[in-house]
């Protein structure tokens, strides 16, 4: 993950690129067949959300997805596997929410090494070019993601949101 990333597996699917851009932040990138407000919609409305955001080859279910989408307001996210002893849960506040353009928000299970995530929807056309940016706290906090795994799975994710985006 220090260096591009890139999943193509063919010629009509756009790639997921991931790269390292400092010591403290990752980016990762795709472009989307669907307009900006459509896409933001699949990242704020929970019904959606559930859909496409965990990565099926992980088994992994998205039992609670609790979403206040606004400047203060909450999310959590809670996840289950059959061979977790218990469930995984995810949460923070929403710090900015500027519709069908950009979100910004804070990752607090991480307690203090948690990092705020932006992610940006900016029209292309009929297209929109998604860039999500996790900010670190620290080079070692970065580190310890990537080598925990937490900072993969996009283009698995990636793929299952352009999916549902594409289906009626």
């Amino acid at each position: 993950m220090d260096g591009d990333n890139k999943s193509d597996s063919s010629a009509t699917k756009n790639a997921t690129t991931a790269e390292r851009r400092s010591e403290r932040e990752i980016v990762v990138t795709r472009t989307f067949k669907a307009p900006a407000r459509v896409v933001f919609d699949a990242w704020t409305k929970p019904e959606l959300m559930k859909r496409w955001w965990v990565p099926k080859s992980c088994g992994a279910t998205l039992a609670a997805c609790e979403m206040d989408v606004r400047v203060g307001g909450r999310y959590r996210l809670v996840f289950e596997h059959p061979e977790a002893p218990a469930p995984m849960e995810f949460f923070g506040a929403y710090l900015e929410v500027d519709p069908h353009s950009r979100l910004v928000w804070t990752n607090e299970e991480g307690g203090e090494n948690g990092q705020v995530t932006t992610v940006t929807f900016e029209s292309k056309g009929s297209d929109t070019l998604l860039v999500v940016r996790d900010l670190y706290v620290s080079k070692d906090a970065l580190d310890a993601a990537i080598a925990s795994g937490s900072a993969s799975g996009f283009d698995e994710q990636f793929d299952q949101l352009s999916g549902m985006l594409a289906a009626p």
